[in-house]
């Protein structure tokens, strides 16, 4: 960050953990619970429908939405987490791309029924954040849903020093604004009482 690449450290990340010299933290071998409880709840369906993942990582929660019938894009910053993507799952319909979430393809503007943002934005720090929170609902195509799972923290909280920096409801509520409106925000601690956030928005048609 200090040379002024705020996300250059993700493709060092996975690159090292290729190596065997680090671990992604994220790197489980199922979609975030948060979502399928999400989908099973709505009886989510994405036939004929598009979906886009943002910083997929592995591919986890976009293995999931097209398991869904969802024709599925995903895409992540790190050339090495898309590889290892594409390797774990070669016969996956869904199509990975390398992409920079700030600068997005063209053509993806308002061009899916739904964008997943799960525990990305909350990795970058508040200078970029910013517009990060725009970015991330620019995909949606009216009649569209940008569902938001990140880590929470309450307003009054001192964020930590480091990565993540867990958002705060104002922060959730930044991701409202270009014609998305919120629907449901829910904040959810689990045993621990950690928070969590899942919030839905909606592109009207």
């Amino acid at each position: 960050m200090r040379a002024g690449d705020p996300t250059g450290w993700f493709e060092r990340l996975y690159t090292e953990a290729e190596r065997g010299e680090a671990d992604v933290p994220w790197d489980r071998g199922s979609p975030h619970g948060l979502l399928v409880e999400w989908a099973t709840a709505r009886e989510l369906t994405g036939a004929g429908r598009r979906a886009l993942v943002v910083g997929c990582g592995y591919g986890r929660d976009a293995e999931y939405l097209a398991r869904l019938g969802f024709t599925t894009t995903a895409f992540d910053i790190s050339p090495t987490a898309v590889r290892v993507a594409r390797e774990r799952h070669p016969d996956s319909p869904v199509d990975y791309r390398v992409a920079d979430l700030l600068d997005p393809p063209a053509a993806w503007r308002r061009g899916f029924d739904l964008v997943l943002e799960s525990m990305n934005v909350q990795a970058l720090p508040p200078e970029v954040r910013v517009a990060a929170f725009g970015a991330v609902g620019e995909p949606v195509a009216p009649g569209g849903t940008l569902l938001v799972i990140a880590a929470g923290r309450d307003e009054a909280e001192a964020p930590p020093a480091a990565p993540p920096w867990p958002l705060t409801r104002t922060e959730i509520d930044s991701f409202a604004g270009d014609g998305l409106a919120p629907v449901d925000v829910e904040a959810l601690r689990d045993a621990s009482a950690v928070l969590r956030w899942r919030a839905e928005f909606h592109r009207p048609a």
